[in-house]
């Protein structure tokens, strides 16, 4: 494999290629599908027949294109994952790996995470990712017990795969202080068994003891997700996750929760000439008045990396049961997770950003979440009438029908990850029964005209769009079982939208990306065969074979 890290084209005679001997989806307006496409420096000059890309290249270009045969494979547009957190994908991809593969059950977890300690000794920490606890064979958290068997003399931290907490040994609890009678600070917890003692798992506002003094502070504004390292080891945390993007066709990426530490790594790489994934910026929503003074009312940034709006969360996660059901989960009614903000102060937080001219992203999974962002958007465009406004549903897991009518009505995009219920689609069913099977109801969405928009949500899930659009397909999760009745399921040229043109719409940059169009720029994946005509079973296994952004080959399998 190669990952070319600059883009390197003649200004003075800029190259053309000539794509063709394979099916092009170009997925416009007419999902088209063309027989060739030409592209002249970094945007695509003219699709459809050999004839006609050869004439285009005649009348356009100084030079004889290049022809790259694609000899049966089928190109489609870059693909669009408009919330990841980039970051934090490959700061996690350098810790164990802790998933319901690499470690099914807690002993083995136990093992690897000994393992690492023994390989990596001294007073550093020890962390590890991707557990759920309903897919460990013992079906709960680990104890900070347990992981006082790793190392009583060190941090020893497992976060859950949503990540929005996880569990410390006793070492970190007593370094922050944190004892039986501490309380839990606001937006966040810790938890303690039914005599009250502290058992080490810690969600959301309380991993905040995890950063250390210099760390990140996010306080009820999100979950601090966030660990600090040096400059360089967010570089090199970034270019691994950004291969890693670029292999399996990823070429823009919404980032879904940026403070200062991501967007001083980003300017970072764009300064080495390093940066080759498209991002786009979504500042979290405590540095709004930040954003405001400084003016950045309006799409800033070049085509490779932007600011897009502000982030902000009205409650938790489904996988760490901080999601807000107020009614309780269902094997434990006194858990009802928990609201980030009064719902006065969100309400006034999306006023400013949508008067402004800002679009808001929130994390929302609960019904009674989603209709928080709802009754906000609505009163938001009743003070400021502004059409096309584009505010977001991050998740958007459960929302009833009667909420997917509204958010059709008020032009709300919900961005959904069906990779989310491939892994843990059991495990949200018994957090709150059976209205956990219309998990991310895409099916709903397309009968009520609302666009569906996919992404990954890396490091919760890896960015793999084909694996995303086979499961919108077919609602299986990764046991072989469907979630949900048929309705819920979207047919696979929806699917490709959602991960192309739709994702690119839901972050303002459709009129250059998304889709295969003269004038547009030249993001494209080659793939080993077309997704839409492979049965609905095999299309996660189908190879990425090359990827370009602007033009430039960019990833080589």
């Amino acid at each position: 494999m190669s990952f070319p890290t600059s883009h390197e084209t003649s200004p003075a005679a800029p190259p053309a290629t000539l794509f063709l001997g394979g099916p092009i989806r170009t997925v416009d307006a007419q999902d088209s599908v063309a027989e060739a496409m030409l592209v002249i420096g970094n945007r695509i000059a003219a699709v459809g027949t050999p004839e006609e890309c050869r004439a285009a290249a005649r009348e356009l270009s100084t030079s004889v294109p290049e022809v790259v045969d694609l000899q049966g494979r089928t190109l489609v547009p870059g693909f669009v994952d408009p919330h990841a957190h980039p970051l934090m994908y490959g700061q996690l991809l350098s810790w164990v790996d802790c998933g319901p593969v690499a470690a099914p059950d807690i002993p083995t977890m136990l093992e690897r995470l000994a393992r690492a300690a023994a390989e990596n000794p001294g007073d550093g920490p020890i962390r590890g990712y991707g557990y759920e606890h309903r897919n460990l064979a013992e079906q709960r958290h680990p104890s900070r017990q347990e992981l006082d068997t790793v190392s009583t003399t060190r941090e020893v931290y497992v976060m859950n795969a949503s990540g929005h907490g996880g569990v410390v040994n006793s070492f970190v609890l007593d370094t922050a202080g944190i004892g039986s009678d501490t309380p839990n600070p606001p937006g966040g917890t810790f938890f303690r068994d039914s005599e009250g003692e502290l058992t080490g798992e810690l969600s959301d506002a309380a991993c905040d003891i995890l950063t250390g003094e210099d760390g990140v502070k996010l306080g009820h504004h999100g979950p601090n997700f966030h660990l600090a390292d040096s400059k360089e080891q967010h570089r090199g945390q970034l270019l691994h996750a950004q291969r890693e993007f670029l292999s399996h066709g990823v070429t823009m990426i919404g980032d879904a929760q940026v403070t200062k530490r991501e967007f001083a790594a980003y300017l970072d790489l764009v300064e080495r000439g390093e940066l080759v994934t498209r991002i786009n910026a979504y500042f979290l929503s405590s540095l709004l008045d930040e954003v405001l003074q400084l003016g950045l009312v309006d799409r800033f940034g070049d085509s490779l990396l932007s600011f897009a709006g502000i982030k902000l969360y009205a409650d938790g996660t489904l996988g760490g049961w901080t999601a807000y059901f107020p009614e309780g989960y269902r094997d434990d009614p006194c858990r009802t997770g928990s609201l980030y903000h009064e719902p006065a102060e969100y309400r006034s937080l999306v006023v400013r950003a949508h008067s402004a001219g800002l679009q808001t992203a929130t994390h929302a999974q609960s019904p009674t979440a989603i209709q928080l962002v709802i009754d906000a958007v609505k009163e938001a465009t009743a003070v400021s009438p502004r059409a096309d406004h584009r505010h977001r549903i991050e998740h958007c897991g459960l929302p009833t029908p009667e909420q997917i009518t509204e958010m059709a009505g008020l032009g709300i995009l919900p961005v959904n990850q069906p990779q989310h219920y491939f892994n843990w689609g059991p495990g949200v069913l018994d957090a709150i029964g059976s209205p956990g099977e219309r998990f991310n109801p895409l099916g709903e969405f397309v009968a009520a005209a609302v666009p569906v928009t996919m992404s990954s949500d890396a490091p919760v899930a890896d960015p793999r769009p084909l694996e995303a659009i086979q499961t919108a397909v077919t609602r299986k999760t990764r046991s072989g079982v469907q979630l949900g009745p048929d309705g819920l399921k979207i047919d696979a040229a929806a699917a490709l939208r959602a991960h192309t043109i739709n994702g690119a719409r839901a972050m303002g940059r459709e009129k250059d990306l998304g889709s295969l169009e003269p004038q547009k720029l030249a993001d494209f994946v080659i793939l080993a065969e077309d997704p839409l005509a492979a049965p609905a079973e095999r299309i996660s296994s189908i190879d990425v074979v090359e990827t370009w952004v602007g033009g430039t080959r960019v990833y080589t399998r």
